[in-house]
């Protein structure tokens, strides 16, 4: 006879391939802007990204009739937009004009550590001494990576606005936990329209040129950046929010530079020296030290 599984285990279940699956469909994302940005501005690249993908979570949310969020639920989603699409995004973007899609990406995996100061900021959860050693180990992994040779020195203010990104993706973070529960498609519909309304505000101020995309290689960046990059990876996010603590969550950006630092240096030929892979790890070895061990005890 069959043992019934808890509904806890079926959860969690849930909660690991959605990890899983979104951390390995988000390795894409990197080096699909990274083409983006060869011929669309990076504000106006993200607007039109974040907007095409709102409309097609909205014909998903009608479709399965989901409920709209209202009061502390609405202001949750438009909040989570704000910092997560629009401000986060807007710096990624920009990051991503001067970085290879590996070395960005590799920054972003501070998200799971700076989510967890972030919490014990908004005192949801306790600092411990791991999470000062595994900062340590992450900062002197950035500075080693500022030493990694792109095609000239690094620039600062790109790396200092991935570093940025990172911030506001893990404040994001923090903060939804705080607001009503509301459906991950409906979430990220309203999320989505906001941060793209905020960008494309953003590019008009920055006078960036609005034009579409007259390369093959950037409507097929753009196709899987809406589709999947967007729709799929952010509600498989939501998903796993839900279900799991914050800093727990947010070590989906520890998998997904191993799967970005493959595709860029296949696709946009990134090199890999030293510096990279030794940076790399030591963020990798300090968010895991940090924040990934702990939540596991």
């Amino acid at each position: 006879m069959a043992v019934e599984q808890p509904m806890g285990a079926d959860r969690e279940r849930l909660a690991l391939t959605a990890f899983l699956a979104s951390a390995v469909l988000a390795g894409g994302n990197g080096v699909a802007i990274r083409f983006s940005n060869r011929e669309l501005d990076p504000l106006w690249g993200a607007g039109l990204r974040f907007t095409l993908a709102a409309v097609l979570l909205a014909a998903v949310v009608a479709v399965m009739r989901l409920a709209r969020p209202r009061g502390r639920a609405l202001a949750g989603a438009l909040l989570f937009g704000a910092l997560n699409f629009g401000a986060g995004f807007a710096l990624a973007y920009y990051a991503l004009v001067e970085l290879h899609a590996g070395f960005g990406q590799t920054l972003l995996a501070l998200v799971p550590l700076a989510t967890l100061l972030l919490a014990v900021l908004h005192r949801e959860e306790r600092l411990r001494a791991a999470a000062v050693v595994g900062a340590v180990l992450a900062l002197v992994g950035v500075a080693v990576l500022s030493r990694a040779p792109l095609r000239e020195s690094v620039p600062l203010l790109a790396v200092m606005a991935a570093i940025g990104s990172a911030l506001c993706l893990a404040e994001a973070a923090v903060l939804v936990r705080r607001f009503p529960r509301v459906h991950p498609v409906t979430m990220n519909a309203v999320g989505m329209a906001t941060g793209g309304v905020l960008l494309l505000i953003g590019s008009l101020v920055a006078r960036e040129s609005i034009e579409l995309p007259d390369r093959g290689a950037t409507w097929a960046a753009l196709a899987y950046l809406v589709a999947i990059g967007s729709g799929v990876v952010f509600v498989l996010y939501l998903v796993v929010l839900q279900q799991w603590d914050a800093s727990r969550a947010a070590y989906a950006f520890v998998v997904i530079p191993i799967v970005t630092v493959a595709l860029s240096a296949w696709l946009d030929d990134e090199p890999i020296g030293s510096e990279l892979v030794l940076g790399g790890l030591l963020v990798l070895v300090g968010v895991y030290v940090g924040a990934l061990r702990t939540a596991r005890r």
